[in-house]
């Protein structure tokens, strides 16, 4: 494996006295096992804080051309050109990422080989602010179930900023505008169900303190947090897969990275038979028209 040698190994990057770059390249090191297939073949999208979250960051997508040759790369298109992104292979991957102070990784919903076809579909369930747990574990329950009955399988995320995720993995049969259409036809439904403490409403001014069921990453191009990844924010939290039994009383913050790697070394990934859970959209879809 490559090495990667940490320069400014004690720098604060999640506060002061918070967690250091050390302390991050520790915590990618100790997910890595569990981190690395959801990071299989797809383009990474990172949130770089080069003086900690204190200041101001950016979003890296082409890779700086000094990084080294052992780092795999993939050129896709995008709006009036293309982008050559990192792609994550070995652990050695995260670990430079740590080295440029990348707190946050994105991935699309789908893989390099059939980039047109995602093998994901999210419900972002996104509330006001952190009082509102208990109504985004509602509307998981009713995403979930309505999941359940159109033939997918359902998995949650703690996304580690406020919400949850719940994630249905998919058979690569449908383009993204479809799997977008079954998307806004699954969260219309879920709406349907509880008015009263969910929308669909993109405006905030317009939400009435509800939670926003956003189905808006189910399109081409767009990226959601991966698992394992820390979020910027202080206490270095972590997107972390959960059970369906420890929803309700996980938070939405339940691991940092100083947490998250016992957890796994206890139980492993709650997400580790996801793919093996592939589920058709196309019939999913025609369930949901019934």
């Amino acid at each position: 494996m490559p090495e990667v040698r940490l320069s400014s190994p004690d720098k604060a990057l999640f506060g002061d006295g918070g967690p250091t770059k050390a302390d991050l390249a520790a915590h990618f090191e100790r997910a890595a096992p569990a981190m690395l297939p959801h990071l299989r073949d797809r383009p990474l999208s990172v949130q770089v804080f080069p003086g900690g979250i204190g200041r101001q960051g950016y979003f890296m997508k082409q890779v700086p051309q000094y990084f080294p040759r052992w780092v795999r790369r993939a050129t896709v298109p995008k709006r009036g050109g293309e982008v050559t992104h990192v792609v994550a292979t070995q652990p050695a991957t995260l670990r430079l990422l740590a080295q440029h102070n990348a707190l946050t990784i994105h991935v699309p919903t789908s893989r390099l080989d059939r980039r047109e076809r995602p093998d994901r579909l999210i419900v972002d369930l996104d509330p006001p602010d952190d009082r509102r747990w208990a109504d985004v574990v509602a509307g998981a329950r009713i995403v979930a179930d309505l999941m359940r009955g159109a033939g997918l399988e359902p998995f949650a995320m703690a996304t580690g900023s406020r919400g949850l995720h719940v994630v249905a993995p998919l058979r690569r049969e449908l383009e993204y505008p479809a799997v977008f259409a079954l998307s806004k036809d699954l969260a219309a439904r879920v709406v349907q169900a509880w008015p009263e403490g969910l929308t669909t409403e993109f405006h905030k001014v317009e939400r009435d303190e509800r939670v926003f069921v956003d189905v808006l990453r189910n399109r081409w191009a767009q990226t959601v947090v991966a698992p394992y990844s820390p979020r910027a924010r202080p206490g270095a939290p972590v997107a972390v897969p959960l059970r369906w039994d420890e929803v309700e009383t996980a938070g939405p913050r339940p691991f940092t990275i100083a947490t998250v790697g016992e957890r796994l070394r206890r139980e492993g990934d709650p997400w580790g038979s996801i793919a093996s859970a592939a589920a058709s959209p196309r019939a999913a879809a025609r369930r949901l028209a019934r």
